[in-house]
C-alpha cells in the first residue's frame, strides 16, 4: 500500500521518554514536523547504532521544530530497561514508543510476518501527511545526518512552493523550479 502523501492512521501507545512513561498518539505527531523511526528490536546490534546516531542529532532536529519518535514492537518497559543498561541508548532524549500490539507498525506498513518492524523512516508534515519514506533490510543501518538533510529539504519545499530540491541538495544550495523551459536541460 503506498503511504506517501497519505495521512497517518490513528494510534495510541505507551512510550519511554526522559525517565518517564508517557502516552503518545497520532495527535502528538500533528501540528509540527515529525520523524518516526521504526526498528526491529531492543537489545540488538544495528538498532542501537542507529538510535544513538539519532540521539547525537536530536538537538539539530529540535532546532528545526521537528520531533523524533522511535518505535519497535517491544514494550515501553523494555525500552526503559535498554535505556538504563546501554550507554548508546542512554543518550536518547526522544520518545521510544512501544508497539506490542503491532498497531502502529501495521499502520505504517512495516510489520514483518515474524512480528518485528522493518527499518522504516517516515518524515511527517504538520498536517500528519507522510512526505518521505525509507525502508531498509534488517542488516542495513540508516544515517541520521541523511534523515536530517531530507527533513531540511521537506521543510524547504513546503515553504517555497514551485521549487524542488535536487539530488544531494543541502541547505543553502541551489534548487530547481520545474517548468517547460527546464525540460531536457538537466
Amino acid at each position: 500500500m503506498p503511504v506517501i502523501n497519505t495521512e497517518i492512521l490513528p494510534f495510541q501507545a505507551s512510550a519511554y521518554k526522559n525517565g518517564e512513561f508517557i502516552e503518545v498518539s497520532d495527535a502528538d505527531l500533528k501540528g509540527k514536523w515529525s520523524v518516526v523511526v521504526f526498528y526491529p528490536a531492543d537489545f540488538t546490534f544495528v538498532c542501537p547504532t542507529e538510535l544513538e546516531d539519532l540521539a547525537d542529532h536530536y538537538e539539530e532536529f529540535q532546532k528545526l521544530g521537528v520531533e523524533v519518535y522511535s518505535v519497535s514492537t517491544d514494550t515501553h518497559f523494555s525500552h526503559k530497561a535498554w535505556h538504563d543498561t546501554s550507554a548508546a541508548i542512554g543518550k536518547i532524549k526522544y520518545a521510544m514508543i512501544g508497539d506490542p500490539t503491532h498497531q502502529i507498525s501495521k499502520n505504517f506498513d512495516v510489520l514483518r510476518p515474524a512480528g518485528l518492524a522493518d527499518r522504516g523512516t517516515f518524515i511527517i508534515d504538520p498536517q500528519g501527511v507522510i512526505q518521505s519514506v525509507e525502508i531498509t533490510a534488517e542488516g542495513i543501518g540508516r544515517e541520521a545526518g541523511d534523515t536530517l538533510r531530507k527533513v531540511k529539504a521537506a521543510l524547504y519545499v513546503a515553504s517555497h512552493p514551485g521549487e524542488v530540491c535536487p539530488a544531494k541538495w543541502k541547505e543553502g544550495a541551489k534548487t530547481l523550479a520545474p517548468s517547460l523551459d527546464l525540460v531536457g536541460k538537466i
